[in-house]
């Protein structure tokens, strides 16, 4: 891997570590935050890698409509989603309900 990939990752962990408990944010949210507006797939390439590190809360990070779209990249079949309900949010057809409620925007919520 590329060594401003490796960084780039490093940089949406970071991130990623933020997101409160029953919060949720999305990979584009993240990329805009790190100043890649266009690198949300990167984004979800880093969480997807992040599944061995147990400090990263990648359950947290979803598609800007609110959709579990990482979920089969979770060990078991609905861990992102038990993980998600486990801290407050409702899940209904592998997508978020209230979003608005549960959106946390690192642009906003950061620096």
């Amino acid at each position: 891997m590329k060594e401003e990939n490796v960084n780039f990752f490093e940089k949406v962990y970071e991130v990623a570590k933020k997101i409160p408990v029953g919060r949720v944010t999305s990979y584009g949210a993240i990329a805009k935050y790190l100043g890649a507006a266009r690198s949300a797939r990167m984004v979800g390439w880093a969480m997807n890698a992040s599944h061995n590190m147990d400090d990263v809360p990648a359950h947290r990070v979803v598609n800007k409509q609110g959709l579990l779209t990482g979920k089969h990249h979770f060990d078991g079949t609905n861990l992102m989603q038990q993980l998600l309900e486990n801290e407050g949010v409702v899940i209904v057809d592998n997508q978020i309900q209230n979003l608005e409620k549960h959106f946390w925007d690192p642009f906003t919520e950061l620096e």
